[in-house]
Order: C-alpha cells, then sequence, then structure tokens
C-alpha cells in the first residue's frame, strides 16, 4: 500500500522560499514517475513540476519555470519541490503524486 505525506507548507512573504517534502513508503520513488501538483479553492488541480525516468527528465509549468525545483532522494525515498521567488499566485494547496497515489496535501500561503 502506497501512502505520501507532504510536509514544509506554510506561510511565506512574497520573494520568499519554502522547501515541500513527500515522505514516500510502499512504492519506490526512485523507479516511479514523480510530480508536484496546486489546487486553490474553486479551479481544478494542475501540475507545477514532474520528474521520470532514469536521467531525471523534468518539467515545469511556465508559471513556476525558473522558480521552482524537483527532485528526489533515492536513499530517503523523498520528493522535494524548492519554491523560490514566491509569489501570492503561488498560494495553494500542494499535492505529491507517486505513480497513481496523491498525499493529502500540504498549504502554502504567500502573503505579506
Amino acid at each position: 500500500q502506497v501512502h505520501l505525506v507532504e510536509s514544509g507548507g506554510g506561510l511565506v512573504q512574497p520573494g520568499g522560499s519554502l522547501r515541500l517534502s513527500c515522505a514516500a513508503s510502499g512504492v519506490n520513488v526512485s523507479l516511479s514517475y514523480v510530480s508536484w501538483h496546486r489546487q486553490t479553492p474553486g479551479k481544478e488541480r494542475e501540475m507545477v513540476a514532474d520528474m521520470f525516468g532514469f536521467f531525471d527528465v523534468r518539467s515545469y509549468a511556465d508559471s513556476v519555470k525558473g522558480r521552482f525545483t524537483i527532485s528526489r532522494d533515492a536513499d530517503k525515498n523523498m520528493v522535494y519541490l524548492q519554491m523560490t521567488s514566491l509569489i501570492p499566485e503561488d498560494t495553494a494547496v500542494y499535492y505529491c503524486k507517486v505513480s497513481d497515489s496523491w498525499g493529502q496535501g500540504t498549504q502554502v500561503t504567500v502573503s505579506s
């Protein structure tokens, strides 16, 4: 059974940084397609970053390109999302996804 737990969300000022973590069990993140998504009330969940393949091919939504970085640690079986230069529009619940399984989400609020 796959279990994903996100952490690292919180309140941050515009221009600040946060690192989200996703602890995985029941699945090997180094062999899986991994991604981060976000959702705000009334809107569909959108993918912000993903990673797959032996060579860790990454892709990003245009809205976060150059500011967010997805990574994974095979030893710790963790997936990360490093977020920099945060703007209020980044405010959302962020979800980790590994293969077809979702975490419970972590709130990120960007506000002064």
